[in-house]
């Protein structure tokens, strides 16, 4: 019987198990399909910088915390793994969509507010640092410390880091009910079998709803679709990551560029349409005109587990001594697995916080 069963075998669940093998528990990790095949894998990698000495909300403190964690987080996994998760500070450039200096200069003063690197630079500058960007574009906050990982190969470091430390990994293992007894949840069922377990954590991404709903829980996490372009652009015209409110490019170092994102209430349709990969590469080819001609390569897309306000549910679930979730991460799972591993870690073994946790809104 393993200590912990973990439900959900994306990017946080295969986090936090990795975390608590390091630890010497013994753990099993179920997913309804292949691991890691939904939103962890169809996302950009992105992760923003932020600082916990100026972090002050719940979302800058997780993303701060996070953030500092990420270099030795990436290379624990390259040294248990043996794979390269493509983890790099690249940069990033934040321009406003509706080209407003007022507003970006509240983007440059928001993150220096919080003690990250941010210049605000005009379009000279601009020009200097991204000279293949439309001229069109004045001003914009320059990000040196922005970072990004390839997401499949994190995936794949992942899993063998957790089948090197012991944790039993079972894919095609939907969950499809609980027993209880009194405060405790005492075992899932599966459609093969029945399992036990000391504790259990759903981490199921926008599928998290409805598995807590069957033991009893109600949170709203639904799912979000996000539809992505791949083109392939060789030179790359830009080194950086480039957003432009909630879309991006972001450039690879085999000359391939990430073009995202959509934010689609479409419930459980993963689909690609027309229209948002037509909109995605008209965006790309307005922000650097010469991806017009660059090689489309594919596209896809993946359902982001969205809360109400966009952070996540981390904790105990109410009523229950050994139940807990770590779902409702919206777009910022990868971003956020290392700390969320760190702190449902932290939680499962009663250990004490690394940082005060009370400032922190750990369930909802």
């Amino acid at each position: 019987m393993p200590d912990i069963v973990l439900i959900g075998g994306g990017v946080i669940g295969l986090s936090i198990a990795f975390e608590l093998a390091t630890r010497g528990v013994s753990v099993r990790v179920l997913d309804q399909g292949p691991f890691g095949r939904e939103s962890s894998w169809a996302g950009a990698g992105m992760i923003t910088p932020g600082n916990p000495l100026g972090a002050k909300s719940p979302e800058t403190r997780l993303r701060a915390e996070s953030f500092v964690m990420w270099p030795e987080w990436a290379a624990r996994l390259n040294e248990e793994s043996g794979i390269e998760t493509g983890f790099v500070r690249c940069g990033g450039i934040e321009l406003s969509p509706e080209r407003s200096e007022s507003e970006i200069a509240a983007v440059a003063t928001k993150f220096q507010s919080e003690g990250v690197r941010a210049e605000l630079i005009g379009w000279r500058e601009l020009r200097e640092l991204e000279p293949h960007l439309n001229p069109e574009f004045g001003d914009a906050v320059h990000l040196p410390d922005y970072c990004q990982v390839r997401n499949p190969r994190l995936l794949k470091a992942l899993l063998a880091a957790c089948a090197a430390r012991g944790v039993e990994l079972s894919p095609g293992s939907p969950v499809i009910g609980f027993e209880r007894g009194s405060q405790r949840v005492t075992s899932v069922r599966t459609p093969a079998e029945t399992i036990s377990a000391g504790q259990f954590v759903v981490c199921s991404g926008a599928w998290s709803q409805s598995v807590l709903a069957q033991a009893g829980c109600s949170i709203r996490v639904e799912p979000v679709r996000g539809q992505i372009v791949l083109l392939e652009a060789l030179p790359l015209p830009t080194r950086r990551i480039l957003e432009v409110g909630s879309r991006y490019i972001v450039p690879r170092a085999d000359g391939q560029l990430l073009i995202g994102s959509t934010e689609e209430h479409v419930g459980f349709e993963k689909r690609n349409t027309a229209e948002a990969v037509a909109e995605l590469i008209r965006f790309g080819s307005e922000l650097i005109p010469s991806l017009k001609t660059a090689r489309f390569e594919r596209c896809w897309s993946g359902l982001r587990p969205g809360s109400p306000n966009g952070l996540p549910y981390l904790g105990r679930v109410p009523d229950s001594d050994n139940l807990f979730a770590a779902a409702g991460h919206f777009r910022a799972g990868l971003m956020l697995s290392p700390i969320t591993a760190l702190l449902l870690r932290q939680l499962l073994l009663g250990e004490t916080p690394d940082f005060a946790m009370n400032e922190l809104t750990l369930t909802q």
